[in-house]
């Protein structure tokens, strides 16, 4: 398969997809069929004599005004009007607000960067990463367009008889079990990982048979409750995580509610059908770093060829976790923050409990450091990364590389609707152990829109660095004077809005 994949227009698999703007046509419209000729985004279209409904999901917005094509301005009638689609008041996530979903939807769409007027860089909780900035240069770095930025980076730094892992692009999915999401999803994510060169995660619910065939391109998840876990499945990858704690639940462990354990969930986690599946919290067999280690050793005797990661959450001694990590011989520490997690992880968990990842990544990076050890070891962080943005302020704060998992399914037109935790609760057939509902999204239509979403990603990430005068995602790693809290920082800051730097002027789909 090449690299870069190929970036495929993937449109939305529903019939009215959702737009940031409508547009009335009044009853004065006489159907002459102006606004079809000039709107060169297709939101106009004449059959015959008779004007169809707009379709409003490809509506710039009051951008567009400044153009000699503005239908609204246009029309000899004045039938049109334009107004904020007013369903958008249904979504009320601060992490997720409806532009930072429509932002994603299409450049899951596109693999471009959003044409219309919306926000894609941050959400509007006014705290973690979209409280911080890009400090981009006043002036830009003198730099062909065809110089090469290396999006690469390497996860054993450990220089052991292990073997050495490249990825393409500065991310990976995140563990999502089979049980939380659809076999069709984790296959959507896994075609994903292999056209970009990258990872994604089974999660602990065991290795679907299904899955087989994009091995190298999956980590399996050894948790608490070792569900699903043999031998075999650990020698099929390159990466093994142990999840020791998660992000979104710190102190719980896992859980599965009986309405998902269907008998093919049941089955794949030696379980009984129906009733609700809890890991515990923590392993009972590592109250040390010894026991650590032991756990790190098994392993790599059961698959001499993996590396092995570690996944925690991110308590207030997080810095010494990571360093017992690493003299246990693990090749990559994950820090999870409290940010993620899917609609099924309890508020009360996921709002008061971990340390915010914008403040573990530098306290690890810095104490990793001041052991002479950073350079051995693989730091990835998570917990809420939602775009190329997220991603760029992670890897400055002093991560290697991110892991991704909401977005992913974002990018699957889910809605963040919060009925995860349901089996028949998710209506787009994403986070569902359902068949009939499953079925509502196919595997290439699915796996085509992840890859178009990382190629937007990508794209971002290329001007990024070619506006900071880097070469690679690699001398971007703990670079915080790229960086400015709006807390803190007096000044001007240049406006970060990379769009027209961007392949096709304003990130306007091609």
């Amino acid at each position: 398969m090449s690299f870069p994949p190929e970036i495929r227009p993937t449109p939305s698999r529903f019939r009215n997809p959702i737009g940031k703007y409508k547009i009335h046509r009044g009853p004065a419209c006489v159907h002459c069929g102006l606004c079809a000729e000039l709107c060169p985004r297709g939101v106009h279209h004449r059959l015959g004599k008779k004007m169809l409904p707009p379709k409003d999901e490809f509506c710039v917005g009051p951008s567009c005004k400044k153009n000699d094509y503005y239908c609204i301005s246009r029309c000899p009638q004045g039938a049109l009007r334009m107004a904020t689609n007013a369903n958008l008041k249904a979504f009320t996530d601060y992490r997720w607000p409806a532009d930072l979903l429509l932002s994603t939807w299409q450049q899951a769409e596109t693999g471009k960067v959003p044409y219309a007027d919306l926000e894609y860089r941050v959400g509007v909780t006014r705290g973690g990463f979209d409280r911080l900035r890009l400090r981009l240069p006043k002036e830009r770095p003198r730099s062909s367009a065809e110089d090469e930025i290396s999006t690469a980076v390497p996860l054993n730094r450990r220089r052991d008889e292990r073997p050495q892992v490249l990825i393409g692009v500065p991310f990976y999915g995140g563990g999502m079990s089979f049980g939380s999401v659809s076999v069709n999803t984790m296959l959507s994510r896994a075609r994903a990982a292999e056209a970009w060169n990258t990872f994604t995660c089974t999660g602990e619910g065991g290795y679907p048979e299904a899955l087989k065939r994009h091995d190298n391109n999956m980590i399996t998840q050894v948790a608490t409750g070792l569900f699903g876990v043999r031998e075999e499945t650990i020698q099929r990858v390159r990466i093994v995580e142990f999840k020791y704690a998660q992000g979104a639940k710190p102190g719980l462990g896992g859980h599965l509610l009986g309405d998902k354990v269907t008998p093919a969930v049941a089955q794949m986690r030696e379980a009984v059908a129906g009733s609700a599946l809890f890991s515990p919290f923590p392993f009972h067999s590592v109250y040390s770093v010894e026991d650590h280690k032991k756990h790190v050793d098994w392993i790599k005797e059961v698959n001499p060829r993996c590396l092995v990661s570690v996944k925690v959450s991110t308590p207030t001694d997080v810095d010494m976790v990571a360093v017992g990590s690493f003299f246990a011989g693990a090749h990559i520490i994950h820090l999870d923050g409290s940010y993620g997690g899917t609609g099924a992880a309890p508020d009360i968990a996921k709002k008061n409990i971990a340390m915010p990842i914008e403040y573990a990544i530098p306290k690890v990076h810095r104490f990793l450091q001041e052991e002479g050890i950073r350079d051995q070891m693989t730091l990835i962080a998570s917990g809420g990364v939602r775009t190329a943005y997220d991603i760029a302020k992670a890897i400055a704060l002093g991560a290697d590389a991110v892991v991704v998992g909401t977005s992913d399914l974002v990018a699957l037109e889910c809605i963040r609707c919060r009925n995860c935790e349901s089996g028949r609760g998710c209506p787009r057939g994403i986070a569902t152990t359902d068949p009939e509902i499953s079925s509502l999204m196919e595997v290439d239509w699915g796996a085509q829109r992840i890859i178009n979403l990382y190629g937007a990603w990508r794209e971002q990430l290329v001007v990024l660095l070619r506006a900071f005068g880097m070469k690679s995602i690699r001398e971007l790693v703990g670079r915080t004077d790229c960086l400015a809290h709006l807390d803190y920082h007096r000044g001007e800051l240049e406006d970060d809005d990379i769009k027209p730097f961007l392949k096709g002027g304003n990130g306007k789909s091609a």
